[in-house]
């Protein structure tokens, strides 16, 4: 198993939003990216697996209250790519109906050769139904757009020419650069309207919502078995947690949505748990921290990340 940081990387609790988001049952606000360049270097120099950025084209603060990772996530990528070295850059996820799939292809590719072979992109049909009119797409058509996409992004990928995006191969053509993996591992996020038959053949990964032991072990047994089933590997399994590290390690958990308030000791044993059911890799967000995400940071990679069997590379993938 492995660790990763889905960002943003900020602090958003206090007691007053504490007492809004169990009132309101929203998430996060804006986040303030103040130190989040010297944070993502830190936790590059640590030792974890990845970094996970969100796509949120806009901020509808009535109905979600969550603003993502507030930058674009390609842009967001690029910059990444120049400022860490090891660190795998992950999309958790691209809602693919909301862009041309050819732009997308570049843009991954690009990012791809940028950090030298270290993207992993997490893709998504999207679950917010105000971006879709906003751009004038249709909402419920999302599914069938989210195979054509993936299906044209991988054929720009090749080097045989650019898709038509009708099946056809325009050997005139080319899109620029191709990626530094031979396969850019693809993980989706939620089912994409898509069947399990599909997914399991289609993705290299599932990425899920942070649940119960039990939901989680049906959830990657289901996915083990697919992947079996079409005689491939098996794949990664990932989810989050929404992690508030207490001082004190022998802390137990206090449970809060996605994830929990919870001593370093206390913590191990739910991921050794976790593990048990098959989570391959698990992004951690820290923006409930109560205390500086340095600190943090630190403790998780001087007494967590030793004691994790993965190493530093998101395990798994083929």
């Amino acid at each position: 198993m492995t660790l990763g940081i889905e960002l943003p990387l900020d602090n958003d609790w206090s007691a007053e939003r504490e007492t809004q988001r169990m009132a309101t049952g929203r998430p996060f606000g804006v986040p303030d990216l103040t130190d989040y360049p010297d944070l993502v270097r830190q936790v590059d120099r640590s030792g974890f697996a990845a970094v996970w950025t969100r796509d949120v084209p806009v901020f509808d603060p009535n109905n979600f209250g969550d603003a993502g990772s507030v930058y674009d996530p390609f842009v967001n990528l690029g910059f990444l790519a120049g400022i860490t070295e090891k660190i795998a850059l992950g999309t958790a996820a691209i809602v693919l109906p909301l862009r041309h799939p050819m732009m997308v292809a570049k843009a991954a590719a690009s990012v791809d050769k940028l950090s030298g072979g270290r993207l992993i992109l997490g893709v998504a049909s999207g679950d917010r139904p105000v971006e879709y009119p906003l751009l004038g797409l249709d909402f419920e058509r999302r599914g069938e757009a989210f195979r054509d996409a993936v299906s044209y992004i991988r054929d720009a990928w090749k080097a045989d020419g650019l898709p038509l995006g009708d099946g056809r191969i325009e050997p005139s053509l080319d899109l620029l650069p191709k990626p530094v993996q031979s396969k850019i591992p693809m993980v989706i996020a939620g089912q994409g309207r898509q069947s399990p038959e599909w997914i399991a053949a289609n993705m290299q990964g599932r990425f899920v919502y942070p649940g119960g032991i039990e939901r989680m072990a049906m959830q990657s047994s289901d996915w083990f078995v697919a992947r079996k089933a079409l005689g491939l590997p098996a794949g990664a399994f990932i989810s989050a947690f929404h992690l508030d590290l207490a001082d004190n390690p022998d802390e137990q958990a206090t449970p809060r949505r996605f994830g929990a308030r919870v001593g370093r000791k206390r913590f191990l044993d739910h991921l050794g748990a976790l593990e048990n059911a098959g989570v391959a890799h698990l992004a951690l967000l820290l923006r409930p921290a109560r205390r500086p995400l340095k600190e943090v940071i630190d403790e998780l990679a001087r007494d967590v990340l030793p004691a994790l069997s993965g190493g530093a590379q998101v395990s798994r993938f083929p």
